[in-house]
């Protein structure tokens, strides 16, 4: 069983990972959203030693971690049309057509997410099953939509396209995605870009000062 640090240590393993930098890349990093999540992660032991997965909104790319911290693989991912940190209330309960389009966001938050099936049968990931926000494979059945070209594009703006839910590529799917979060349950991280990382991960272990932005 995985031993999770006391409160004293975690706070002292915290202010550790915040002095210690092996360089001023390395230091830059730390200081960046992505990077003091990890350092968070890390400190608390918020992950309970195993493999997680962050989706970073803002640059539109998920990132699979071991339960090390140590990155594994990364990719850019489609997400929900409209900005925002949270469902609408009952929006799972809902028919597509009926959710309008500044509706379809995307949720921030920590996620134990679970392996499942939709209509269709797929094999998906489910991030969170009342608002009906998974992870799956992206769809092409639109080529209006031209979801691959979105993923393929240098920029970050065209990748707003989904209900609310996280389009991956099928071949990272498939290698990355499917061995891991889709065997059991998992654990994801969905970085906010609306609301702060002090609302978002209200009730864990010691949010730090640094989590608790609101830019």
């Amino acid at each position: 069983m995985p031993v999770v640090p006391s409160p004293a240590r975690r706070v002292h393993v915290w202010l550790a990972a915040l002095a210690v930098s092996a360089a001023g890349a390395a230091q830059a990093q730390a200081q960046e959203p992505l990077g003091t999540l990890l350092a968070w992660v890390q400190a608390t032991g918020d992950n309970h030693g195993q493999a997680f997965v962050v989706v970073d909104k803002r640059a539109a790319r998920v990132h699979l971690f071991d339960g090390q911290g140590n990155e594994q693989a990364s990719s850019p991912v489609l997400l929900g049309l409209a900005k925002g940190d949270d469902s609408v209330a009952g929006i799972g309960d809902r028919k597509m057509a009926d959710i309008r389009p500044d509706e379809r966001t995307t949720p921030a938050g920590r996620f134990v997410t679970e392996p499942g099936t939709n209509l269709q049968n797929e094999d998906i990931v489910w991030i969170d099953y009342d608002a009906a926000v998974s992870m799956h494979r992206v769809r092409t059945s639109n080529p209006a939509e031209r979801r691959l070209q979105r993923l393929a594009s240098p920029t970050t703006e065209d990748n707003r396209i989904s209900y609310g839910c996280i389009n991956v590529p099928v071949t990272f799917y498939d290698r990355f995605i499917q061995p891991t979060l889709g065997q059991g349950p998992g654990l994801v991280y969905v970085m906010p870009e609306v609301r702060s990382w002090a609302a978002v991960l209200s009730g864990r272990a010691e949010v730090p000062p640094s989590l608790q932005f609101d830019d």
